[in-house]
């Protein structure tokens, strides 16, 4: 089928008649229907978007864009290693990482995964002497990753202490070396081209506080993280410490590689280990299950109706569960950076809308922050919920049944509203929402999420026609802010003149 046919049923799903959720729940199969419970590595997860618009005849046009659109040859190309990243001219195989995918991609990644562990497993015994912390320094995916794994995994401890900086803000650094012993201390350096500015200024800070504590070889205590290992080796990282990944695997997608070794070395190997068996359970998933009956595809298709045919500018997601409070950080790189394109992979324009901006945060303080706004106000917001049965904590068991209970309300609440003649305390209802339910919180657990969400993203870009594997939209900025930093900070607008002026920068 032609883009022509797509257009032909994005325009029918725009005329498809509105029911509200209390009518879609008439049916008595609904929630059969869209609530999947999928038995993972980690545990049981329900999967239920019954609270959205989805209905049979949504879900059929949407199958007929995916048609038009060939989103199961796509799904193919990317898991055989094609060069779907058609900008870079790269394929983009971070679920090789996992092992699913091009079987020589496969083995190259088991086999740097081999590597990454013999170099865990040293350390761990004593290799490099005694080793409490670990200063991990990356930015955007060479980050946010490795910050959520480690703060959600580790809160019963870890065999390494992981602090992970990724802001140039110097107190950011500085908050994590006033918490380590430079003596016990080693440095990750996360980079896929080993010359981001962020990531190499704060290495070389690192470096000189390792100095001033009196180490005597502070290279000797950094290990690398990259693509460009000659580039680690020439800064002065030596071989042994230096991890690469392949070109293949993009930067928001890479906490499955070499730059998963902050997580290993937090979890121990045979953690990091369950952690890409529960990515690999959703890989297998995506690729088996038949559209109809796959959660990554409706999930992808419920976010696309809202951003396509109700207008929806943003996307919600509140992790009811402390250790999951970095999710939503996360998943606004994975889909905003991926999604936030205005051209197709051609290059013609985008017509139609890109990704909505994804936010949220933890309940239940978001109840008393953002909620007012979500069940009253005239912005229509689709909703995440996730939570997990089993709490992460020994305390009074009152404690987390609250904490459910308040998760499961605001679903109930923000459909079926409330009718008042006092405006004010009036709730229009009929607002969706979707929840993810865990039994546990582990690592196979916290990978399969994250993949779910890796995939979830890649159909939405699949069914609009853009590439989610490229990031252009970063760079210019930073070409901008380079310029300044070398002292050519003339001829920009008069607000950004006076500001530089009055900051002392440039000139």
């Amino acid at each position: 089928m032609s883009e022509g046919d797509a257009h032909q049923f994005w325009t029918a799903l725009e005329k498809l008649p509105r029911p509200t959720l209390k009518t879609l729940f008439s049916d008595a199969a609904r929630l059969t229907r869209y609530s999947t419970t999928l038995d993972l590595p980690g545990g049981p997860v329900i999967f239920d978007w019954s609270k959205t618009h989805l209905s049979p005849e949504v879900e059929a046009l949407f199958g007929s864009v995916a048609a038009a659109k060939d989103l199961e040859e796509q799904r193919d190309a990317l898991i055989a290693g094609e060069k779907i990243n058609n900008t870079e001219g790269r394929a983009a195989e971070h679920t090789a990482q996992r092992g699913v995918g091009k079987d020589t991609s496969v083995e190259e990644a088991e086999a740097l995964h081999a590597r990454m562990r013999m170099l865990v497993e040293a350390i761990h015994e004593g290799a490099l002497g005694e080793v409490k912390s670990l200063i991990h320094i990356g930015i955007g995916g060479s980050a946010l990753g490795p910050a959520l794994a480690i703060d959600a995994l580790t809160r019963e401890g870890a065999k390494v202490a992981v602090h992970v900086v990724s802001n140039i803000d110097g107190c950011a650094l500085e908050a994590a070396i006033k918490a380590c012993d430079p003596e016990t201390t080693l440095i990750a350096v996360a980079s896929k081209t080993f010359t981001t500015t962020e990531t190499m200024t704060n290495a070389h800070s690192a470096l000189e506080w390792l100095r001033e504590g009196g180490v005597a070889d502070p290279y000797g205590r950094v290990i690398a993280l990259t693509a460009s290992p000659e580039k680690a080796v020439e800064w002065g990282v030596d071989e042994t410490r230096v991890l690469p990944f392949s070109e293949t695997v993009g930067g928001r997608y890479s906490l499955w590689s070499s730059i998963g070794f902050p997580v290993a070395m937090a979890l121990g190997w045979e953690g990091f280990a369950e952690f890409l068996d529960g990515a690999a359970a959703i890989d297998r998933h995506f690729i088996d299950a038949d559209l109809a009956e796959n959660i990554v595809v409706r999930a992808a298709f419920a976010d696309l109706y809202y951003t396509q045919v109700r207008g929806c500018q943003t996307r919600a997601v509140f992790a009811y569960d402390e250790r999951l409070k970095l999710l939503p950080d996360y998943l606004q790189q994975l889909e905003m950076e991926s999604n936030g394109k205005s051209v197709l992979a051609d290059g013609s324009p985008l017509t139609r809308a890109s990704a909505p901006v994804t936010w949220g945060g933890v309940g239940t303080d978001a109840q008393h922050a953002v909620f007012q706004l979500l069940h009253q106000g005239t912005h229509l917001i689709p909703v995440d919920f996730l939570a997990v049965k089993t709490p992460g904590h020994d305390l009074d068991p009152a404690h987390h049944e609250i904490l459910l209970s308040n998760c499961f309300a605001q679903g109930a609440a923000l459909m079926a509203g409330k009718a008042s003649d006092d405006g004010a305390r009036a709730y229009p209802g009929d607002r969706p929402s979707a929840t993810i339910l865990c039994d546990d919180l582990n690592p196979a657990t916290l990978g399969a999420l994250i993949a779910f969400h890796e995939h979830r993203t890649f159909v939405s870009a699949a069914m609009l026609g853009i590439n989610p594997f490229d990031q252009f939209g970063v760079e210019l900025g930073k070409a901008i802010a380079k310029q300044i930093e070398a002292g050519g900070g003339a001829g920009f607008d008069p607000s950004t003149e006076a500001l530089l002026s009055a900051a002392g920068i440039g000139g």
